[in-house]
């Protein structure tokens, strides 16, 4: 029997289970629907809200939200890894954002890795978004710059955590 999508009764399956079905969609190729994408990567990103975070599928995690933001060919799916990356305080994966940044040809995603960057408080990262603010795309531009702001605004306040801000 064929599995129906449905993000509510993914959301019933164990962390482990659930995860091996989003990677079975995610990189088999065959999944031409960009919104099934986009909700596994969502679906994805919820599991590190239940499990440790010193559990070994978080690790996995970033590496899928890394792959995606390599591999998918939509610019909306690459834009969620992105902020997947931030939204969960994926650390290890800075350098794979900075790349997103500097080499993405999308302006969308290269908002939101910045904007990654800005919530993860990654000080380290100013240099390329300095060099960010003579980028061609306005939203890519304006978003180094309110990033920056924010750096240094929040330049004393500690790690970011991961809490929402939404």
């Amino acid at each position: 029997m064929e599995f129906v999508f449905d993000e509510y009764n993914m959301r019933n399956l164990p962390p482990r289970q659930r995860l091996d079905k989003v990677i079975q969609v995610l990189k088999n190729g065959n999944e031409r629907d960009e919104s099934i994408r986009w909700d596994c990567i969502w679906l994805a990103g919820e599991i590190t809200e239940a499990v440790s975070k010193d559990d070994p599928i978080c690790t996995e995690i970033a590496d899928l939200m890394v792959w995606v933001l390599n591999n998918d060919n939509n610019r909306i799916v690459r834009h969620e890894a992105a902020f997947q990356i931030g939204l969960h305080n994926l650390r290890t994966k800075i350098p794979d954002l900075i790349n997103s940044i500097l080499n993405d040809k999308s302006d969308l995603v290269k908002h939101e890795a910045i904007e990654a960057l800005g919530l993860l408080r990654d000080h380290g990262s100013k240099e390329t978004l300095i060099k960010m603010l003579d980028d061609k795309g306005v939203a890519v531009s304006e978003t180094a710059a309110f990033v920056l702001k924010r750096l240094e605004r929040l330049k004393d306040r500690g790690e970011y955590k991961g809490e929402a801000i939404l």
